[in-house]
């Protein structure tokens, strides 16, 4: 009795180890918007973090987080790092590239609860006297994070905060309040 338990329990656990093997290396969360407000005003709340507090899904999370700023106020160079709860944890995020008024990319890394690195793109096209946004965030998959797919992807972790991000976004540079 006790060997059909271990073998059992060996197959289940060869089993998950199997379909976590068959998760993907890499994730992509993408999502878009339309805002009624100027392509450099758009631009610019991206491209300051000292801004993002008014737009950011995860800064009313947690109300006593600590961020600090180093380096430029905006731009290739400006560095947000983050303290908070367990909702957001801890990270910091580098702008690599800012192409006014196209593309800011930025180095996002996640500190606690657990450690990660990915990319995170905005891309921003005029379209008539509103603004297109793209928010794209690409990395790659460890272990650990292959065991997390095997019960929820990181478009539905992350895909709402995306898109309530982009809300508060718009809201932001249209002059509409915030909720």
């Amino acid at each position: 009795m006790l060997a059909k338990i271990c073998v059992v329990t060996g197959a289940v656990v060869a089993g998950f180890l199997l379909l976590v093997a068959m998760q993907p290396d890499g994730y992509r969360v993408q999502r878009s918007a339309k805002l009624a407000a100027p392509l450099s005003t758009v631009f610019e709340h991206v491209n300051d973090f000292h801004k993002w507090e008014g737009w950011s899904p995860w800064a009313k999370l947690d109300p006593a987080m600590k961020t600090t700023f180093e380096g430029p106020t905006q731009g290739k160079g400006a560095i947000y790092h983050w303290v908070g709860n367990s909702d957001v944890g801890e990270g910091r995020m580098t702008i690599l590239e800012s192409t006014p008024p196209s593309k800011i990319l930025i180095k996002l890394e996640f500190m606690k609860p657990f450690e990660s690195l990915c990319e995170t793109t905005f891309t921003f096209a005029p379209d008539g006297t509103k603004t297109d946004v793209s928010w794209d965030m690409t990395g790659s998959n460890n272990f650990m994070s292959k065991v997390m797919q095997v019960f929820v992807s990181m478009d539905k972790m992350v895909g709402g905060d995306f898109e309530k991000g982009l809300e508060n976004l718009k809201r932001a540079t249209e002059g509409t309040p915030s909720k």
